[in-house]
């Protein structure tokens, strides 16, 4: 979702920064602010050239994070390790993670043709594009190896949604409670769901965004996270799906069932601790259904089927 913005709006330091990184003769002419982000505010530039012709970057400017830099760090870390891999990724154009020109910690990037689809409609033709982009993207070796992924989730920070299934859940939350199954670590996006992707006309995949929580771990950990995030926009069923298809792409998940259970739960008690967080953006970007409390009891739905 795009709100359009004046130029005016991007703050003038970093508007000066953004400048410095432009081609000899181009300036910004237009500025829409991007909905739907969580960590960051993301605008959308126009740039013009001086044969008259345009492009478009995305400046993601992060106002109120202890750790910008950190954050912004890694997201380099990643976009300089994907072009020729054949994952649609940005290209990093700039960064000033420490706002050591600009007002806030900034990155610009190459923008993507595309936009993020969270309609219900035609989610049975996106669920299996979903899988198969996982895949390659857990099928990548980068130079690079992130960090080992970080699971903030304690069995104490579980959030259990008002009229939940009380015997379900405490049986989840003691599961996490248990060291992780052992895996085999590969490449993980971290935060692989529909508010990531971007779709053409088809529907096409043509674009995953958002790279600064890429991380090294298991498979099954972004599987399991976007099989939620499916399960709270779409219903329960659709993140069973997606774990589906991924095998049916050739991605390979944990051997037994305990092991491949764990993940998918984990991922969902981490987002009782989301909800209200992420209901906001996907109700601004049309879903305006999708209430705290709409949320809370497909989560309830989701953990007790998981939970058997």
């Amino acid at each position: 979702m795009t709100v359009h913005d004046e130029v005016g709006a991007v703050r003038p330091s970093t508007l000066a920064w953004v400048s410095r990184h432009l081609e000899v003769g181009e300036r910004v002419v237009r500025a829409e602010a991007l909905h739907g982000g969580i960590t960051s505010e993301m605008r959308r530039l126009t740039v013009a050239g001086p044969d008259g012709g345009t492009r478009e970057l995305v400046l993601r400017t992060v106002l109120d994070m202890e750790d910008a830099a950190d954050y912004l760090d890694r997201e380099v870390c990643a976009l300089t390790q994907l072009p020729g891999t054949g994952v649609p990724a940005p290209e990093l154009v700039a960064v000033d993670a420490t706002a050591a020109h600009c007002e806030y910690p900034s990155l610009l990037m190459t923008h993507l043709a595309g936009r993020t689809v969270l309609a219900d409609e035609g989610v049975a033709a996106r669920v299996p594009l979903l899988a198969r982009q996982l895949v390659a993207i857990h099928a990548l070796r980068p130079l690079a190896r992130p960090r080992e992924y970080v699971a903030l989730t304690t069995a104490d920070t579980v959030v259990v949604p008002e009229g939940a299934d009380r015997t379900a859940w405490a049986a989840a939350i003691d599961m996490i409670r248990e060291p992780p199954p052992p895996y085999e670590g590969r490449f993980l996006h971290r935060d692989f769901q529909p508010g990531n992707v971007l779709f053409g006309p088809g529907p096409r995949l043509t674009g995953v965004v958002d790279w600064a929580s890429a991380s090294w771990g298991p498979t099954d950990l972004d599987v399991a996270h976007c099989s939620a995030a499916l399960a709270l926009l779409h219903g329960p069923q659709w993140g069973l799906r997606l774990t589906e298809a991924y095998e049916e792409a050739g991605g390979v998940l944990a051997a037994t069932a305990s092991e491949r259970r764990y993940w998918p739960v984990r991922a969902g008690l981490t987002y009782s601790e989301e909800l209200r967080r992420v209901s906001q953006p996907w109700r601004e970007a049309g879903r305006t259904e999708l209430t705290t409390r709409f949320l809370a009891a497909r989560l309830d739905a989701y953990v007790t089927g998981l939970m058997g």
